[in-house]
């Protein structure tokens, strides 16, 4: 296991989706910082939540993970926010999406419906 699990609030399941992320140490993390390597869990594959978010920037800062509340707390969430916008607009579904539009990726089989 990676140093990331050194750090608090990461334990070993998150530092392994972080290292497969391409978030290879905690010295990775602190460089990048926790937006870009949240975005990077959602590159690859992670489901988006915000609780997972805000972990990374307690993490990052040496705080327990409940310790985010109030105005802090407001703040990353429209930052969260944002960047599951940005997701929705740029991310892997976009594109797929945007090349299903035009033909370059066949169209996904609709599930029968259940009468």
């Amino acid at each position: 296991m990676t140093d990331l699990t050194e750090l608090p609030n990461i334990g070993p399941a998150i530092a392994r989706a972080l290292v497969a992320a391409g978030v290879a140490d905690a010295r990775a993390l602190r460089a990048m910082g926790a937006h870009a390597a949240y975005r990077a869990l959602l590159l690859a594959g992670e489901r988006p939540h915000f609780i997972g978010y805000y972990v990374l920037h307690m993490a990052l800062q040496g705080r327990p993970w409940n310790d985010c509340r109030g105005e802090e707390k407001a703040r990353l969430r429209r930052d969260f926010d944002a960047l599951l916008a940005e997701m929705r607009r740029t991310g892997p579904a976009a594109i797929e999406a945007a090349l299903r539009e035009i033909g370059l990726v066949a169209p996904q089989p609709q599930p029968a419906s259940r009468s």
